[in-house]
C-alpha cells in the first residue's frame, strides 16, 4: 500500500531521530569519560584558581570593558553627529572611518595600535590598560556610531523643530532634547554591544599583557600551561557566563520594555 505524503514525512522524521540517537549513542560509548572528566573538571585545580580568577582576571576584564566602552561611546557619538552633519567633509570622514574599522578584523586593529603605532610613529599609549582600552574604543566606536545615529534618526523631527521654535540653538536642542531621547531608544543594542566588547577583551592578550593586567582568557591560557590541564578554561568560561548572562537578560528585558512603550 502506497504511503501518503504525511506518512512519508513522519517516517523520514522518525528516521532522522533514530539516526541522531544512534550517533549520540556511538559517541557516548566511544568517549573515555574518566579521562575527559580529569582533563576538564579537576576540582582541585579549579579551587586553586580562586580568588585570582576573580580579583585579578575578572577585575581586569571589567576594567578593559568599561574603559573601552566609555571611549567607544564618546567616539561613536562624535562620529554619529558627524554623519548627520550638513558639512560634507565631516560626513565623508565619519563614513570612511566607520567603513574601515567595521571592515577590518578587530584583531588587526588591536595589533596595529599595540605594535604598529610605536614602530611607525614612535608613540606608545600610556598606562597599563591604555593600549588595550584604546584599541577596543577605536573598533567599537565604529559600531556604536551607527547605533547612535539610528537612535537619533528615530526621534521625530518635530522634537527638534519644537525646540528651535522655543529659541534653542541647534546644538542645545540636540544635547538637551534629541540625544537623551535617542539613548533611551538604543539602550538595548548598547547593552548587546557592551556584552560583545566584554568578550572581545580576550583579543587584547595578543598585546602581551603583564601579570597585573591578565584578563580572563590570558589568565586561563597561562593556567593551562601551568597545570597541563584544561580545567582553567572551563572555570574562565563559567566566569564569562556569570558576567554576560545577566547583561543579555537585561538587554532582553529592556528590549521588551521598549517595544511595550511604543
Amino acid at each position: 500500500m502506497a504511503l501518503t505524503r504525511r506518512q512519508r514525512s513522519r517516517l523520514v522524521r522518525w528516521g532522522v531521530y533514530a539516526a541522531t540517537l544512534a550517533l549520540l549513542a556511538v559517541t557516548a560509548l566511544s568517549v573515555d569519560w574518566g579521562r575527559l572528566y580529569d582533563a576538564l573538571f579537576d576540582w582541585d585545580i579549579a579551587k586553586q584558581l580562586f580568588p585570582d580568577v576573580l580579583t585579578v582576571a575578572a577585575k581586569n576584564t571589567l576594567i578593559f570593558t568599561t574603559l573601552g566602552f566609555v571611549g567607544a561611546l564618546l567616539l561613536g557619538l562624535l562620529l554619529a553627529l558627524m554623519r548627520l552633519s550638513s558639512a560634507k567633509p565631516y560626513r565623508w570622514f565619519a563614513a570612511g572611518y566607520i567603513e574601515v574599522f567595521r571592515g577590518i578584523p578587530a584583531l588587526v586593529t588591536i595589533v596595529l595600535i599595540g605594535f604598529g603605532l610605536p614602530i611607525a610613529l614612535g608613540v606608545r599609549v600610556p598606562g597599563i590598560y591604555g593600549p588595550g582600552a584604546l584599541a577596543l574604543s577605536v573598533v567599537y566606536g565604529a559600531y556604536l556610531a551607527e547605533t547612535i545615529r539610528a537612535g537619533i534618526e528615530a526621534i521625530p523631527k518635530g522634537q527638534m523643530e519644537a525646540a528651535r521654535s522655543l529659541g534653542m540653538s541647534h546644538v542645545r536642542a540636540m544635547v538637551t532634547i534629541v540625544i537623551p531621547q535617542a539613548f533611551r531608544v538604543i539602550i538595548p543594542p548598547l547593552t548587546n554591544e557592551f556584552v560583545a566588547l566584554l568578550k572581545d577583551t580576550s583579543l587584547i592578550s595578543v598585546l602581551g599583557v603583564t601579570a597585573a593586567t591578565l584578563e580572563l582568557t590570558r589568565f586561563g591560557r597561562s593556567a593551562v600551561n601551568t597545570y597541563a590541564n584544561a580545567t582553567p578554561l572551563i572555570v574562565v568560561g563559567v566566569v564569562y557566563l556569570v558576567l554576560t548572562v545577566p547583561l543579555t537578560r537585561l538587554a532582553g528585558y529592556l528590549e521588551k520594555r521598549s517595544r511595550r512603550a511604543r
